[in-house]
């Protein structure tokens, strides 16, 4: 495994592959790699002939008082984890690498970022577009591969790949999890052994609205109530920050379930936001 942390480097190593008419595969990643990761790695890896997976905490995607300068790290970890994944190329560029001091281009998909995370975040999902867009050009790749625990993420990424041409087949990996049902995160890290014990009450919540709604229930306000009460009695100790039921496609709020509908949900658990959906077929 190479590990390039010059962005020219990895942009003339890729253009090389892509004269000898080798696929390229892409797995963006913020480290500290987990078994979800790893997942979308060895995934990627079936899918392409050369694998890129970079390692890059992007400052563009957090906001004011956001967990930046705490995320979690562990570069020999990663390192190690990707090789053993097939990663045949490491990159790991600082951001004075990526952003230029009088960087002034940027990259949004405002309508599908009004709801879910967007509406918290603001910029964030401009900071992610603009990176991934960045790590395209340079990579780039003939498939990328993302996580659907970011469902809005990866949506919103679709989507400015449809807009802008992009020549990259985004691929969508199921959420990996715990045998206890909590979503694979950085983050969980955070997480207390307290609220670690609990937060697989976040799942239990969703699969139980999902039977809801497969039994019949048609109102999506109905549906919150119940989700948020089941919160109330099973995370005691965890701020909601939105439960929704939106379209899978554009990120908009329901107004009642006439077809496919995805349950989303952000709780806060300590010094973790988590966050976690399920799509629902009816």
């Amino acid at each position: 495994m190479n590990i390039i942390t010059d962005p020219q480097e990895l942009q003339q190593q890729c253009l090389a592959w892509r004269r000898q008419g080798l696929r390229t595969g892409l797995v963006p990643t913020m480290g500290y790699l987990h078994d979800g990761h790893m997942a979308l790695m060895r995934h990627a890896r079936t899918l392409c002939d050369r694998l890129v997976t970079s390692i890059f905490l992007n400052p563009a995607q957090f906001g004011p008082g956001e967990d930046l300068d705490k995320y979690p790290h562990d570069p020999e970890g990663d390192r190690a984890k990707a090789e053993a994944c097939g990663t045949d190329l490491l990159f790991m560029p600082k951001p004075s690498a990526m952003y230029a001091p009088d960087h002034a281009t940027w990259i949004d998909v405002p309508d599908l970022g009004r709801h879910l995370c967007g509406a918290r975040r603001p910029g964030h999902f401009r900071g992610v577009c603009t990176v991934v867009n960045k790590l395209f050009m340079l990579a780039q790749p003939e498939v990328a591969v993302f996580g659907r625990k970011d469902w809005q993420q990866l949506a919103i990424l679709q989507r400015m790949v449809r807009d802008l041409n992009i020549p990259v087949t985004m691929v969508g990996h199921d959420i990996v999890r715990e045998d206890d049902g909590l979503a694979l995160s950085s983050r969980n890290a955070y997480l207390t052994p307290t609220e670690r014990a609990a937060a697989p009450a976040i799942r239990q919540g969703l699969v139980k609205l999902a039977e809801m709604l497969h039994k019949g229930e048609r109102d999506p306000e109905v549906a919150k109530r119940f989700l948020r009460d089941e919160f109330a009695a099973t995370l005691p100790m965890g701020k909601i920050d939105y439960i929704e039921l939106v379209d899978p496609d554009d990120i908009t709020p329901v107004g009642a379930v006439t077809g496919p509908v995805l349950a989303a949900v952000a709780v806060g658990m300590g010094k973790a936001r988590l966050i976690d959906n399920i799509l629902i077929e009816v």
